[in-house]
């Protein structure tokens, strides 16, 4: 409760903020102390502080000639050495929320937000209230007014709406506004200020007086006739009752009929119950008959999805299986001359991969014991066999053939007079031909290089011999010749004996060294 000098001070306040709209046509209906807050800008150009100033808030309603409504207005005054002066005015008509400072632990600041401010990026002015009581009075009295004469409510946040509504309905007697502002009172305070007279609106008329004043006296009584209240309320109960039974016994013709239909009404009931349970029964099944199908159905698409992963690695197994029809000529009858040597190493190339992705890891075990992959596994090892047989048979022939052309051919050797080292190059490149073919056969069985490396050996020491015999000769008649001599002096025969084998050391054996360490 507000003491006799708070409300004497709250009086001399109305009267000097009432004084401030003297010249206008505003009437003020609340004021409140506050202090405004509103950021300020620093030299760089960055907000960095607030900047706290007093002033008042005070809601003025004002009749507007044209439409016969008011206006509601929400005033900013100012303190000057003049008094109060109008600083800013608000429109009610566009507030559209009030926020609180959750920065403030208090709850008495709080933001105000208007739909025509032309900057909506400045931030708002903050209003700090001096009591919670203050702020439930400001915020009740713009609910309020808002409700009552736009028919709409602004956006409260950050506030307990249930406390404020709590807190009003305490101080309802103690708000200054109890009903919309009505033209009487926003007249009277002009026509005051007009230096007229006018009475206060009745709050009923004449007639509701009346009847209000009828109904009190007709059950008006002391309160020494207690007794007798309560005997009247009595027979008055009884009579009604009577009332009741007379009634009822009069429509007894229409509760046997009721009863009638409340007996049809059951057996229907009972019939449909039966149905009831047969349609129960029915849907049961058919709901037990749709969970046996969507079970299938899911078994089929399940199976279905199976299938066609399973098609799926069986088409690759297939490509993997498959022997194209190129490749097994080749293998199993094509010539190995010089010009089909790139084919036969190609042929060679898949039948060495094709015979490893038969095999785990490459090959999944699920796969290897079946049926087609042994089968298949036993083709392939047919064709190298085949292949293996074929090309050790080819190059040992090969081998042979080479040497004993080049032992026939007498530009390979030194002749009488004539010394010439002998050149194994055309040897070189032509095995170098068949290098390739040599490692193929060596990754598909390495156990196929021992004859080959023995009919090798064998036709290169043919060869070696037969130049090392030719070019011996030809190096003692070529000495002996041209001795000058027939025959007659050992020493000298001897020392061309030396010379022969001195040359032989010197030229042949590096040559028999190098051509072993081209060809292990």
């Amino acid at each position: 409760m507000a003491s006799a000098a708070q409300i004497g001070d709250e009086s001399e306040f109305l009267r000097t903020v009432d004084a401030a709209f003297q010249d206008s046509d505003n009437a003020v209906l609340v004021a409140f102390r506050v202090a405004k807050s509103q950021a300020s800008w620093s030299v760089a150009g960055r907000r960095n502080r607030l900047t706290t100033k007093p002033r008042v808030l005070a809601i003025t309603a004002m009749r507007s000639s044209s439409t016969q409504k008011f206006s509601v207005n929400l005033q900013v005054l100012k303190y000057s050495s003049g008094g109060l002066q109008p600083a800013k005015v608000y429109k009610l008509k566009h507030l559209t929320k009030i926020e609180a400072v959750p920065n403030d632990n208090t709850g008495c600041t709080f933001v105000m937000g208007f739909d025509n401010l032309k900057s909506q990026s400045v931030a708002p002015p903050q209003w700090t209230m001096r009591s919670l009581d203050d702020r439930n009075r400001f915020l009740t009295c713009i609910l309020k007014l808002c409700k009552e004469n736009l028919g709409r409510l602004p956006k409260i946040q950050g506030m307990d709406v249930v406390e404020l509504a709590l807190w009003a309905q305490a101080n309802v007697k103690g708000l200054p506004i109890g009903s919309p502002v009505q033209a009487d009172s926003v007249d009277a305070e002009r026509d005051q200020k007009e230096g007229k007279v006018t009475v206060e609106r009745e709050l009923l008329s004449k007639a509701e007086e009346d009847d209000m004043e009828a109904l009190l006296g007709a059950y008006l009584l002391g309160i020494d006739e207690a007794e007798a209240f309560s005997e009247r309320l009595k027979r008055e109960l009884l009579a009604l009752e009577a009332a009741n039974v007379h009634a009822i016994l009069e429509s007894e013709p229409l509760v046997e009929e009721v009863l009638q239909d409340l007996d049809s009404a059951m057996a229907g009931v009972e019939e449909m119950e039966i149905w009831l349970g047969v349609f129960n029964i029915k849907l049961r099944h058919m709901r037990e008959d749709i969970e046996s199908i969507e079970s299938r159905n899911n078994m089929l698409e399940m199976q279905v999805q199976n299938n066609a992963l399973l098609v799926g690695e069986l088409y690759k197994l297939l490509e993997r299986l498959h022997v194209p029809s190129e490749y097994a000529a080749l293998l199993t009858g094509g010539s190995f001359d010089e010009a089909r040597i790139p084919q036969t190493v190609e042929a060679c190339d898949w039948l060495a991969s094709s015979i490893r992705g038969l095999e785990p890891p490459i090959l999944d075990s699920t796969y290897v014991n079946m049926r087609a992959v042994k089968d298949k596994r036993t083709e392939l090892e047919k064709l190298k066999s085949t292949f293996l047989r074929r090309a050790s048979d080819f190059l040992r022939n090969y081998f042979s053939s080479l040497v004993d052309f080049m032992i026939t051919d007498k530009t390979y050797f030194s002749q009488r007079g004539q010394l010439k080292r002998p050149d194994h190059a055309d040897l070189r490149f032509r095995c170098r031909t068949y290098a390739r073919l040599l490692q193929h056969l060596k990754s598909l069985d390495k156990s196929s290089l021992e004859p080959l490396r023995n009919a090798y050996c064998h036709a290169l020491n043919l060869l070696l011999r037969r130049e090392v015999s030719r070019s011996s000769g030809a190096w003692l008649d070529g000495s002996t010749s041209g001795s000058g001599f027939s025959g007659s002096g050992s020493d000298t025969a001897t020392a061309t004996v030396s010379d022969a084998y001195a040359k032989m050391l010197r030229i042949f054996i590096p040559l028999l060294v190098d051509e072993v360490m081209c060809h292990p």
